[in-house]
């Protein structure tokens, strides 16, 4: 199963906001990484469907006052999810290694 390049930018956003990693929070991060104001609805669909191929998982947290008694739904990478993001990685350097001239050190 391949990973969309959307949902390989939330699975990245989810797994760096460690036990942050809720909605709002993911398209924060998304938008200050891409630079791109992803719509919630985009996100979502994205989280549901991440959740459904087994990358992530979700819990519901307490509800608070600030949100009107709604509780926020955490999301956590699973191995499975982790492991896709490696074969991801893995695949764009192969090809980025084939690419004359593009310099990919990381110092």
């Amino acid at each position: 199963m391949k990973l969309g390049a959307f949902e390989e930018l939330v699975l990245l956003a989810v797994g760096s906001l460690g036990e942050e990693a809720y909605g709002v929070a993911v398209k924060e991060t998304l938008q200050q990484k891409m630079g791109k104001n992803p719509s919630i609805g985009a996100l979502h669909s994205a989280l549901y469907r991440l959740e459904d191929k087994g990358c992530v998982t979700s819990e519901e947290g307490g509800a608070t006052t600030e949100r009107g008694g709604r509780r926020k739904k955490f999301y956590k990478l699973t191995a499975y999810g982790i492991t896709m993001l490696e074969e991801a990685n893995q695949l764009r350097m192969e090809f980025a290694r084939q690419v004359p001239g593009l310099n990919l050190s990381t110092e």
